[in-house]
């Protein structure tokens, strides 16, 4: 009796193993980094581009706490899009952005607050706190979402 084998091969292509991670950008964390970039941004412009400040510190702070963090959530985007912390490994990067987003919400709750406060009823200002408002807001759920992932499952080496 003779006997065939025949052998099928799948090959299938995914972008887990590409240099830019465009899958990324439809996660919950990406949607959310995005949505965050913008709502700093747009908060930021209300406020530059607006012709008088009643009081220069106040808004000045604001500029410089939604600038600051606009770039540094610009910077993880790109590390999560270019696939950057399997190459730097010796940071703890869920710990790391937990603390940016845990800093970022308190510095821009401050911000929008005194932004909200000192705004003299001027309508730009009033929009760029509100979009504040919104980016603390953003930054929470981010920040809720982050200490699920890096302290909820976290597992022990001891065996059952």
């Amino acid at each position: 009796m003779s006997h065939t084998v025949i052998t099928t091969t799948t090959t299938t292509r995914t972008s887990d193993g590409g240099f830019l991670n465009v899958g990324y950008i439809r996660t919950t964390g990406g949607i959310l980094k995005i949505s965050q970039m913008v709502a700093l941004l747009v908060a930021f412009l209300c406020v530059h581009c607006a012709r008088a400040w009643p009081d220069w510190p106040a808004f000045r702070y604001f500029e410089v706490v939604t600038l600051w963090f606009l770039f540094a959530f610009l910077i993880f985007f790109l590390m999560h899009m270019f696939r950057l912390q399997a190459k730097i490994a010796c940071i703890n990067w869920p710990l790391m952005e937990f603390l940016h987003y845990a800093v970022g919400a308190i510095l821009v709750l401050i911000a929008s607050i005194v932004g909200s406060v000192k705004s003299g009823g001027i309508s730009v200002l009033v929009a760029g706190s509100v979009f504040g408002f919104i980016a603390t807001f953003l930054m929470a759920v981010s920040l809720w979402t982050s200490y699920k992932v890096s302290c909820g499952s976290q597992q022990t080496g001891a065996s059952v």
